[in-house]
């Protein structure tokens, strides 16, 4: 009986699962000494510790796991000692297709670690253990938080602070990206971005376009493209305030090629206004802008 009732849960989707569905790639291309199978451990440690971590109290269905992605470019390695970067990205499926829109792509260039083969990894949100743990946590955290504030206003909220205070209890580690003086482009501008009021905006706009935007797509294309054109535009109310802002630009990291698929065909409407702004929201993509048609 027992397992007839778990075999229906499975079938309609009711077994709680963790948040998170994510490849974890070491890349180490650039290495001499890239055979060793220490890299293959660690690639497998990471691998489990992001996927089996249950990371928040609330309930995922199986088939609501966020897909994602940790691409960590080892670029020099002796003993324990990594010097990495790691790219992160995720994307969330748009309601009645077999579309996954990009939510989050962003390249940390300062991801160093020391890591021994089969330790464990293990997530603590009360104490500092490692680097390594630090930055994966914080970016799981940030990936389950940009994917809920494309479901509800601000819903990320939570998210972000745990990713904020695992920033914070980081810091007596001494490696780069947790404090402000590191720069402009690290974790720590993102969790203090994010939780600022000043680029409230840009997480607003990030639930008009997915859920009033393309997640209507599937009834009414034209009405889709005229909310996330309406979504993009209100990024005026950054812009007026903090032109090239960070979390603007890591908006188009992650969106710029799909914008550019969204207004290049289908059904037309008025986007004189919206190619202007994004050519004053992002000029970095200008060439993709100058490809729309209009």
């Amino acid at each position: 009986m027992r397992k007839i009732f778990y075999f229906f849960l499975l079938f309609t989707g009711y077994i709680q699962a963790q948040e998170l569905n994510c490849a974890v790639q070491i890349n180490t291309q650039t290495l001499t000494n890239a055979n060793q199978p220490i890299f293959k451990t660690l690639e497998r440690s990471l691998t489990e510790f992001v996927n089996n971590t249950k990371w928040t109290n609330k309930p995922f269905k199986q088939n609501e796991k966020i897909d994602c992605s940790m691409v960590i470019n080892v670029t020099a390695y002796g003993s324990d000692q990594f010097v990495a970067t790691i790219q992160v990205s995720s994307s969330r499926p748009i309601y009645d297709s077999t579309y996954s829109s990009p939510v989050f792509n962003f390249n940390d260039k300062d991801f160093n670690f020391r890591y021994v083969e089969y330790e464990n990894l293990i997530y603590n949100p009360n104490s500092y253990d490692s680097n390594l743990v630090s930055v994966m946590a914080f970016y799981s955290y940030l990936i389950i938080g940009m994917d809920a504030d494309t479901f509800s206003p601000l819903g990320g909220s939570d998210y972000f602070r745990t990713a904020q205070e695992i920033g914070s209890l980081a810091q007596q580690g001494n490696f780069k990206g947790w404090s402000q003086a590191d720069g402009n482009q690290t974790r720590f501008m993102l969790t203090n971005e994010l939780l600022s009021g000043t680029f409230e905006a840009i997480r607003t706009t990030m639930y008009d376009y997915h859920s009033k935007g393309l997640d209507v797509m599937s009834q009414d294309v034209k009405k889709g493209k005229e909310k996330v054109k309406e979504a993009i535009n209100s990024l005026s109310k950054v812009y007026s305030v903090r032109p090239n802002a960070f979390l603007t630009r890591t908006f188009f990291d992650a969106k710029s090629d799909e914008i550019q698929s969204i207004f290049s065909g289908g059904p037309q409407i008025a986007i004189a206004d919206l190619v202007d702004n994004l050519n004053k929201f992002s000029p970095i993509n200008s060439s993709k802008w100058a490809s729309i048609k209009f």
